[in-house]
């Protein structure tokens, strides 16, 4: 599992997964959400604009791999 901090309270779910290197833009985020399982905290979640904040969990599982990250405050 790889930590992810963040300088704010929230963060959206589709700049996580940016500032992660899983997409390089939106339209990448989109398609992602399409054809792979994404789970927040162990849900699947279909909302790119979801708020994570800390300690909230985010595994994308693609069809040959799969890729956790935490959200974690920088303090």
């Amino acid at each position: 599992m790889e930590m992810i901090q963040i300088h704010t309270e929230t963060i959206q779910l589709s700049q996580l997964l940016k500032l992660a290197g899983a997409a390089a833009t939106g339209g990448e985020v989109k398609a992602m959400l399409e054809t792979s399982s994404l789970l927040v905290n162990g849900k699947v979640e279909t909302a790119r604009r979801r708020q994570l904040r800390a300690g909230d969990v985010v595994t994308l599982i693609g069809e040959n791999d799969r890729q956790t990250w935490q959200v974690c405050q920088e303090e």
